[in-house]
Formats: structure tokens, sequence, C-alpha cells
């Protein structure tokens, strides 16, 4: 599996069998972004989307009607690009999206976040969702935008998750305190850092960041914009319990 960061808590991933999965794509907006991401050079195979809130979908028409890529959301997203134009997979909290290859074994559960939800135009956007990612063999975890929940606890129970995509900018979602937090419940030792930096509210120091985490014996890992990198070279340790 590889994973391109493009910025924000947008990723694209793509997984051993092929498919190219885009979540939350926000980048052209993005100062940060805009300039090492190219919107026609994404051509994912689907779109991934957590909530409503502009920070989280504001390319995703655009590069749906590109790319052919339906976007995947709850009910009320569906709704909203289906009138846009764009081809949709509705949805709900609980629900698992499969892929649609014959010979691939990738799947995508909604889980429950602690957020808001409302389209830029003020529209109830649905309730904010995290994904749970399998391909057979790794299990990852994407929080979308949420603050600290017990919901984690639950997920680490059902899951040996191989690492988790947690927002870690505080003001709008976790800061890093609570992030950390986030991980011991999740029972992951890898965290990659999202949602920080973007706009001053949600700017953090690094190696601080790095150290709370290191503390408890958990990688944070911030990447590169437009980088791609192999989940293997993500993670080097075997599944561990973080500390108390």
């Amino acid at each position: 599996m590889q994973i391109q960061y493009l910025g924000h808590s947008c990723f694209l991933l793509t997984a051993a069998s092929g498919e190219k999965l885009l979540f939350d794509p926000f980048i052209t907006p993005n100062e940060l972004a805009k300039d090492r991401v190219s919107l026609k050079d994404l051509q994912p195979d689907f779109i991934f989307l957590s909530h409503a809130h502009f920070d989280h979908i504001a390319d995703a028409e655009a590069i749906s009607k590109a790319s052919n890529a339906p976007i995947v959301g709850v009910w009320e997203i569906h709704s909203y690009f289906s009138a846009c134009g764009c081809s949709t997979v509705p949805m709900n909290v609980g629900g698992t999206w499969r892929s649609p290859k014959s010979d691939s074994k990738l799947t995508v559960k909604l889980v429950p976040a602690t957020h808001t939800s409302s389209f830029p135009d003020g529209g109830y956007g649905g309730v904010p969702v995290g994904f749970v990612l399998s391909d057979g063999e790794n299990t990852l975890y994407y929080a979308g935008d949420t603050a600290l929940s017990l919901e984690m606890e639950l997920i680490a129970e059902r899951y040996e998750l191989k690492l988790a995509f947690l927002p870690i900018g505080g003001t709008f979602t976790m800061d890093v305190e609570d992030a950390v937090e986030a991980a011991a419940l999740l029972d992951v030792s890898d965290v990659i850092g999202m949602h920080y930096d973007t706009f001053p509210p949600i700017q953090i120091n690094h190696e601080e960041a790095r150290r709370a985490f290191q503390e408890y014996d958990v990688t944070l890992h911030l990447l590169e914009i437009g980088k791609v990198y192999s989940l293997e070279e993500l993670v080097q340790r075997e599944p561990s319990t973080a500390k108390e």
C-alpha cells in the first residue's frame, strides 16, 4: 500500500490491488499544497469524504468530474454532489464499502466521528464520519475531523490497526495531547498527523509534537506534501500497546 500526503487532511491511498482512494480533497485553496499538487495528476478511482466542511470537500467536485471517480459519503453528501452532476455512492455510519474489483479484498467502513458538518452554503452535511480501511492484510484508521472519543477504544477492540491518521492541530479538532491519548485508545504505535499548519489557529510546533508522542512510545509521522510513502517504510515496528 502507498500513501501520498496532499496537505491538510487529504491523502491518496493506493492499495496493493491497485485501487486509488482519495480522502477529503482540499488542495487548490490550500496555500501549502496548491503549488505542490496537480489535480489532473491524481486520477483516483473513488473519493471518500468524511464530512461537508469546505476544507474537506473543496476540490471533490472538480476531481470527480475530471476522473469519473464516484464520491463516497453519507446520504447528505451523496445528495449534494449528485445534484452537482457527480457520480456518488450513498452510505451512512456503520456501512461498509467494498471494492468492485473481483480480485480485491479492499473495504472501507464508516465509523463515528465527534464533530459538526455543513456545506459551504450552510446546508446540513449529515453526520461526520471516520473510516476504517482494510485490504485483507493491513488495517488503517482515518479519523476525519474529530474530538477524542471512547469510540476509538471500540475500534481497537474490533481491529488490529497498523496505523492511524489523526488530527493534531487543535481548535477545531483534537490537539496533540488528545491525539496522544487517542493513540493509546486505538493501540497504535504509529500515527500520521493531519489537520495542522494549514491556518494560523492550527499551527503546531513539530518537534514538541513528536516528543509528546515519543514519550508514549508512539511515532508521529509528519509527512511531506506531495511525497509518496510505502506503508512498510512508515511502519517498521510490530504493533505494541501504548503506555498508560
